[in-house]
């Protein structure tokens, strides 16, 4: 009987819904990257930025169509990582997925900080130091609660993103139609207007299709998320197929209305933590734009750091259950949160926000340098994703498996997406802008599948250790 009550307290909660789940993924992908970061994009590879996007959210769309079949048949809180297990080897799954939870939890970290600087902002008597734990510790708390509870916060807290973007696509629409009182702007000869569509060359449109693939890393949080839901294999279907629209039109429709209205050689479209967004309401002639931008990134980054808290403390708890990191981080409290996977999960970015309060540390060069060291995560995800896709749809296949949501055009399309990761991390080593987010990466994930490796021998060990006894006793 206590083995049973141990066993069931080590489950998750199923007490996610559909909107929960598709929030929480527009969550992990809408944050300072796009109302913030854009502006650089498009001051470097002008007109043609919106190529750039495109072709990156064509490439989120595969993704997720792959992801979307094996989840859709066999939902798991380790998403990816455990396909990755069981596609290519368990080396593989461990180090993805420590790899990815490294990743959130240094994200964790930067938007505090991020979150931090707006405070700041808005109360310079306070420092930003002050603002930077207390948003830690008023964040980490929500992912304490209940999941349903934590699930109805960071869709209200997504739902600010979404509605700011929608209003600014219906300003940016009576804009370039001519229809917006305020303010009188070119609208699509903009695109034409400043040395042509791709005044600077291919060169830029490619280095930006680079850096516009991270910006997607987040829409895979519907599919570990989903295993906490009533129905996942349902859900999964549903929330991916809605997911994948929404993400598109968000990113590629509001960059589509930048480069319509804002002039790609603004000065101001590039200049550090200003934003394609605030610029383009500035020229609209909308008053309080900086405020009302400040307002929707601070909700944008307070949203990434829990649902990067709530991905990274799953991610944790699925490798737990794998038997690739301690048993105790898949022990949960009664309500279904896996506590100690929560609380390791928050421990870097607590850190990283005592480390403020000393004067002999730079928290912000650490950041930095531990960031690097995630700079292409993203590829890696999408590469693992694609090439577990191929190997487990075979194996369906071979077993007469039901399929219940389909790869387009497999396997060559497929194929078409891993060559294209593939060549694109290549590209990026002979480029002087990633080649040091390259070799840090590379040496972090050949660290951790060294130990995975490691980790996989050992347990082989184990598994014949009692064959070798029971050969010696006869």
């Amino acid at each position: 009987m206590q083995k049973n009550t141990e066993q069931s307290s080590n489950q998750l909660s199923a007490s996610l819904q559909t909107r929960h789940l598709t929030m929480m993924s527009i969550a992990g992908v809408i944050g300072a990257a796009l109302f913030v970061g854009s502006g650089s994009i498009i001051a470097e590879a002008g007109p043609a930025a919106i190529l750039a996007y495109f072709a990156g959210g064509a490439l989120v769309v595969f993704i997720m169509r792959m992801l979307g079949e094996m989840a859709a048949t066999s939902p798991d809180t380790g998403s990816f990582s455990t396909y990755a297990d069981r596609a290519i080897g368990r080396w593989a799954g461990f180090t993805i997925g420590w790899l990815y939870w490294w990743f959130w939890v240094l994200l964790m970290a930067w938007e505090a900080y991020i979150a931090g600087l707006i405070l700041h902002e808005w109360f310079p008597l306070i420092s930003v130091n002050v603002f930077t734990m207390l948003m830690t510790i008023g964040l980490i708390c929500i992912n304490f609660m209940q999941v349903s509870k934590y699930g109805e916060v960071e869709f209200w807290f997504a739902l600010i993103k979404v509605v700011a973007i929608v209003i600014f696509i219906i300003i940016g629409i009576l804009a370039i139609t001519k229809l917006w009182p305020l303010a009188q702007v070119n609208g699509f000869s903009q695109l034409t207007a400043h040395g042509g569509f791709m005044p600077n060359g291919i060169g830029p449109v490619i280095i930006a299709l680079l850096g516009v693939m991270f910006s997607f890393l987040g829409a895979e949080i519907v599919t570990i998320a989903a295993s906490e839901s009533k129905n996942p294999v349902e859900q999964t279907r549903r929330a991916i197929k809605s997911v994948v629209w929404r993400i598109c039109l968000f990113y590629i429709g509001s960059i589509f209305l930048i480069v319509c209205i804002v002039p790609w050689n603004d000065p101001l479209l590039a200049q550090t933590g200003y934003g394609a967004y605030r610029r383009t309401f500035e020229i609209l002639g909308i008053p309080g734009a900086q405020w009302f931008m400040n307002f929707v990134v601070l909700t944008s980054v307070s949203s990434c750091f829990v649902s990067g808290h709530y991905t990274a403390s799953r991610m944790l708890y699925s490798l737990s259950k794998r038997g690739d990191a301690p048993a105790l981080f898949q022990k949960t409290r009664a309500n279904g949160t896996p506590v100690f996977s929560v609380l390791a999960s928050c421990f870097i970015a607590f850190a990283i926000a005592c480390m403020n309060f000393f004067d002999a540390i730079q928290p912000r060069e650490i950041l930095d340098l531990l960031m690097n060291t995630t700079g292409m995560i993203a590829m890696l995800v999408y590469l693992v994703i694609a090439i577990s896709q191929v190997r487990l749809r075979r194996k369906m296949e071979r077993e007469g498996q039901e399929i219940k949501l389909r790869m387009w055009l497999f396997p060559w399309l497929s194929y078409v997406v891993i060559a294209f990761i593939s060549i694109s991390l290549i590209a990026m080593a002979f480029l002087d802008q990633y080649r040091v987010l390259v070799l840090s990466t590379g040496i972090a994930a050949f660290m951790v599948m060294l130990i995975g490796i490691l980790v996989q021998s050992k347990a082989k060990k184990k598994l014949l250790q009692p064959q070798k006894l029971e050969r010696s006793y006869f």
